[in-house]
């Protein structure tokens, strides 16, 4: 298994195109920003060893800057954040020390992505559970959705009374991939909120038969 196995879509799924607008999107965008980082700070120069990067680099024929893998790569795929998805500029700058902080090696670079994956289960899971009916809250009260999911983020990372004993003990776990990873509470916030207003636009599954049927 490569060093990015764990944080990366199939190669057969992502190579079929290259799209933008949707929670796939994202994520994939997501991966190919942290496989930049990962290869500009640790010098790594197999594009084989990232395929998300490989695949983003190939597709829109990105350049290479100073002879450095990950470089140019970064500048393309944090310009399509920030414009698509309406991503911070701080966002960005504290993968960047969350990376640097964590991968002194590329030895690391495995475990940090089996923490990360960690912290992203069970942040949404928790989301899942504490959130509920208000993710049934309409797309359009965005600012409304998005003061539930900062207020739903910050007692995971701070309230300390919870009625059941596996929300509490999921909770410690999120804080302690929060101190291990370095992100910040508006991070963590901006990240899940994202991840859920996109996961609102998704067709439905009974939304996806009809439209076979259709065909």
């Amino acid at each position: 298994m490569g060093i990015f196995n764990l944080f990366k879509k199939k190669e057969t799924d992502i190579e079929k195109g290259w799209r933008v607008g949707g929670m796939e999107d994202f994520m994939t965008l997501i991966r190919v920003y942290y496989q930049a980082v990962m290869a500009s700070q640790l010098g790594i120069s197999n594009l084989a060893a990232l395929p998300d990067l490989r695949i983003f680099k190939q597709t829109l024929h990105v350049p290479t800057q100073n002879n450095k893998l990950g470089l140019g790569e970064k500048n393309r795929c944090k310009k399509m954040l920030s414009e698509i998805y309406g991503i911070s500029d701080d966002f960005f700058k504290e993968i960047d020390k969350s990376i640097k902080r964590n991968c002194r090696t590329v030895n690391d670079v495995r475990s940090y992505f089996v923490v990360f994956q960690g912290f992203s289960q069970d942040t949404m899971m928790l989301m899942g559970n504490l959130m509920k009916w208000k993710f049934r809250v309409p797309g359009f009260l965005r600012n409304a959705l998005r003061t539930m999911t900062e207020k739903t983020v910050n007692d995971i990372l701070h309230k300390d009374t919870w009625k059941k004993d596996d929300v509490r003990k999921a909770c410690m776990a999120v804080r302690q991939y929060q101190s291990r990873l370095g992100y910040s509470d508006a991070w963590i916030a901006e990240y899940v909120y994202n991840i859920i207003i996109l996961a609102k636009r998704e067709p439905k599954p009974k939304d996806v038969d009809a439209d076979a049927v259709k065909k």
